[in-house]
C-alpha cells in the first residue's frame, strides 16, 4: 500500500515533467536592441505600460490570472518571431487575450469579440482583431499551449503543500500570483522562463517560512531541472525587483505615526473627507496598477469600500511602516 499523498506526488512530478516539455518546445522571448524590441521601435518602458493595460482588460473581462498569463506569453512568443511596430501592440496584445481566453475560460465567461472590444474601449474593428489572430496562430503554427509561471506556480504549490504539510503553503499563492504578474511585465525577466521565474518567487518566500527552506528548494531544484547557477541569478534579480515595488510589508515591520498625514485624517473626522460619487464610480472602472493586487474586480471593489467605510469612523490616526528594518 502506497503512503498518503505518494500518489499525488507522483501525479504532479509527471505533470511538471511535461510541463517542463512543453516550456523547452514553445517558450520564446522578445530580445533588447539598441534599447527596443529587436524588430521592433518598442522600448521597455512602452511594454510594460501595454502589459499593466492588458493586466486591467483580463480583471474587466473577468479572466483568471492563468488567462492573463498565457496571453503575456503569446505575445512575447509573437514579439519574438515578427518585426512589428508600436502602433500594433495594443492590438497584438488585446487579441492575444483573446486567444488564450478561448484556450483557458469556459464558454459562457467570453463574450463576443465586439463586446470586449466595447468594454476595453478599443478602437479596433472586430475584423481586425480577427485578422490579428490569424497573424498570431500563422507565426506560432497554431500551437498556443505554452507553459507559463502560473502553471508552475500551481505545480510547485501542490508539491509543496504534500512537503510543508504544517506551514500550510496555500496561503502564500495568491501573493504569488501577484508577484508573478508584476514580474511578467519586467523586461529585465525576460530571459528566464516561467518555471524559473516561478520557483525564484517561492522560494524568496520559503526563506520567510521554514527554517529547513534549503533542502525545499534543493529538492525542487533538482525536479525542475535547473542551473543553480542561472537559478541563483534569476532571484536575485526577482529580489531587488520585488523589494523595489513593496509589494508586501515584513512580518515584523515596525509602523510610526505619520506626522503628515495628520491634517487628513482630522479631516476625515470632520467630514471633510467624503468623496463624490464620480470619482468613486471612475476609481471602480480604471484602477489602473491596482488591478496588479486581486485577481477578481468585484471582491476588489467591495474590499475597498469596506476599507474606506472603517477610515472614516476609525480614531487610530495614520501610521506607516518605518523605513528602517
Amino acid at each position: 500500500m502506497k503512503p498518503p499523498g505518494e500518489e499525488e506526488n507522483q501525479r504532479l512530478g509527471t505533470l511538471l515533467l511535461n510541463t517542463l516539455a512543453r516550456e523547452r518546445r514553445l517558450w520564446k522571448a522578445p530580445v533588447l536592441k539598441n534599447g527596443c524590441i529587436q524588430g521592433s521601435d518598442i522600448s521597455p518602458p512602452q511594454y510594460h505600460e501595454a502589459i499593466v493595460w492588458l493586466r486591467e482588460m483580463s480583471s474587466l473581462f473577468q479572466f483568471s490570472s492563468e488567462t492573463f498569463a498565457l496571453g503575456v506569453c503569446v505575445l512575447n512568443s509573437l514579439l519574438a518571431a515578427v518585426k512589428t511596430r508600436l502602433k500594433y501592440l495594443k492590438c497584438m496584445a488585446i487579441t492575444s487575450l483573446i486567444l488564450a481566453a478561448k484556450i483557458n475560460e469556459e464558454d459562457e465567461v467570453i463574450a463576443s469579440v465586439k463586446d470586449l472590444l466595447e468594454q476595453s474601449r478599443c478602437k479596433f474593428s472586430t475584423a481586425e482583431i480577427l485578422r490579428m489572430e490569424r497573424v498570431i496562430l500563422n507565426k506560432l503554427h497554431w500551437d498556443l499551449y505554452i507553459a507559463t509561471p502560473m502553471d508552475f506556480i500551481h505545480i510547485f504549490h501542490g508539491l509543496l503543500k504534500s512537503r510543508l504539510p504544517q506551514k500550510r503553503p496555500c496561503l502564500q499563492a495568491s501573493l504569488w500570483t501577484r508577484q508573478v504578474q508584476h514580474c511578467m511585465a519586467c523586461h529585465q525577466l525576460w530571459q528566464f522562463k516561467g518555471s524559473m521565474l516561478a520557483l525564484a518567487i517561492i522560494t524568496l518566500e520559503l526563506e520567510k517560512l521554514t527554517p529547513d527552506w534549503f533542502s525545499v528548494f534543493t529538492d525542487l531544484l533538482t525536479k525542475a531541472q535547473m542551473e543553480s547557477s542561472e537559478f541563483i541569478c534569476c532571484k536575485e534579480m526577482v529580489d531587488e525587483y520585488l523589494s523595489g515595488l513593496q509589494l508586501s510589508l515584513h512580518t515584523n515591520a515596525v509602523y510610526i505615526l505619520d506626522a503628515s498625514s495628520m491634517l487628513a485624517f482630522r479631516g476625515h473626522e470632520d467630514g471633510d473627507g467624503d468623496r463624490k460619487k464620480g470619482d468613486r464610480d471612475m476609481d471602480d472602472y480604471y484602477d489602473g496598477f491596482w488591478c496588479f493586487y486581486d485577481e477578481d474586480v468585484s471582491v476588489k471593489t467591495a474590499d475597498r469600500r469596506l476599507q474606506e467605510t472603517q477610515e472614516q469612523i476609525s480614531s487610530c490616526p495614520p501610521l506607516r511602516p518605518s523605513s528602517s528594518q
